[in-house]
């Protein structure tokens, strides 16, 4: 019998590859949720080994909402700039314009719904300046995001001094007493779970304290930022509209040649990421606080790029990433040294459990260097009963670049990210 394969029949490895095709889209589909639960089952374990309750506890759920939704909606703006394109490092001064604005228009009405809708403009038209600036006239991305970034502050101060030196509460530097939004949740969820947290089993108890955590007390913005992320993943890969976005930033010649508009779509990728990161500042000056400060965004806007990034320039990742620097920030302050020390164990974990993977992928030196980093960790846990001060308080920071360093190696952005690109003529 020949060997050959008769024309148009599958090859004999065409049934396994379609069954690998089919598995690999059903855990690109699943992924994300296997992941915080690997992670929840990870922290309940250290959780019952460490003794330390505030790693799942109800209020360190809601710290971490409050540390996190911020730097998720920056990097949710920057997610919709990168996608079409885009490199939009002035995330951090679009951030500075919604707080500022929102507070403004809030103080000015007594309406704190006046001063989200100004925070989300004056972010908006922070995106259109980093648009003029990059699209039309080809200025380097990085060189208009950062003058934006100076910019922001500067006007700021000057409007502060204008319009709140003179108000009662207000400052150079701040603003007066802002109205506040109101909370939503399910009460009775909170009853409901209280006697399966005070148990304390095996991921019973620590379900029970986030699930009481994610229902109780929520702000209003947090509801409409926790939906921005399932909306923005709908249009950018379910709408046509956000196919076309998404072509610009692959490859805008390819889809000039097609009739997509690119000037237009980069233009509205840009208004719609500083009006995100307008709302981020917005969350800032009025739920996380109740006063516009100078410097209250405080590096959210890079934080956040670096959490798209951690999340390979998905929704669903960069929620991971988010929650992550959320929740280091929220340990910090609620756990202090203790709570931080007992994450020593779930970093030593998670190190061997890369290692074991690069085995696997035959990456002998690799694994050896996870280990021996990972023994270490231990060896700090085992002898030491905390961490210094210095270490709790910049855990946030370690933690942004340990997640830069581990997804360095599945990154894929853009391929047209950054190009400062023309229209052809003619």
């Amino acid at each position: 019998m020949s060997r050959e394969t008769t024309a148009g029949a599958p090859g004999p490895g065409a049934a396994p590859a379609a069954v690998r095709g089919a598995w690999g889209r059903r855990w690109r589909r699943w992924r994300v949720l296997s992941a915080v639960l690997a992670v929840v089952a990870a922290l309940s374990a250290v959780r019952v080994y460490s003794g330390q309750d505030a790693l799942t506890s109800v209020g360190t759920v809601q710290t971490m909402l409050a540390f996190a939704v911020p730097i998720g909606l920056a990097g949710l703006g920057g997610l919709w700039a990168e996608r079409a394109g885009i490199i939009n490092i002035g995330l951090e001064g679009m951030m500075v314009f919604g707080t500022w604005f929102g507070a403004y228009a809030a103080w000015a009405t007594g309406n704190p719904w006046a001063g989200l809708a100004a925070g989300v403009l004056g972010g908006a038209a922070g995106g259109l300046v980093h648009a003029v600036a990059t699209v039309t006239f080809g200025v380097d991305h990085i060189v208009s995001g950062v003058a934006i970034n100076i910019l922001s502050v500067g006007a700021m101060r000057y409007l502060s001094v204008l319009y709140f030196m003179d108000a009662p509460g207000g400052g150079a530097a701040q603003s007066p007493q802002l109205p506040d939004f109101g909370r939503v949740g399910l009460p009775f969820v909170a009853d409901l779970l209280q006697p399966v947290r005070e148990t304390g089993w095996f991921l019973a108890a620590d379900a029970a304290g986030i699930v009481t955590g994610l229902t109780s007390g929520m702000s209003v913005v947090t509801l409409i930022a926790l939906a921005l992320l399932p909306v923005s993943y709908a249009v950018l890969w379910r709408t046509r509209f956000g196919l076309r976005l998404r072509s610009c930033g692959e490859n805008p010649d390819a889809a000039e040649s097609l009739g997509v508009n690119v000037y237009g779509y980069k233009y509205a990728a840009l208004t719609v990421s500083g009006g995100l990161a307008g709302m981020g500042g917005v969350f800032l000056a009025m739920v996380a606080s109740s006063v516009y400060q100078e410097g209250q965004t405080g590096g959210r806007g890079y934080i956040g790029l670096a959490a798209m990034i951690f999340g390979n320039w998905r929704p669903g990742g960069l929620a991971m990433g988010a929650g992550l620097f959320g929740f280091t920030d929220a340990l910090q302050i609620r756990g202090q040294g203790p709570a931080v020390h007992a994450l020593l164990l779930l970093l030593a974990g998670a190190l061997a459990a890369a290692a074991l993977w690069q085995l696997w992928r035959r990456r002998p030196g690799t694994a050896l260097a996870s280990i021996a980093v990972a023994g270490g960790l231990l060896a700090w846990y085992r002898f030491t009963d905390t961490v210094p001060r210095e270490v709790v308080i910049a855990s946030p920071y370690i933690a942004t670049l340990l997640v830069l360093v581990l997804a360095s190696q599945r990154l894929r952005p853009p391929a047209g990210i950054g190009r400062q690109w023309r229209r052809r003529s003619g």
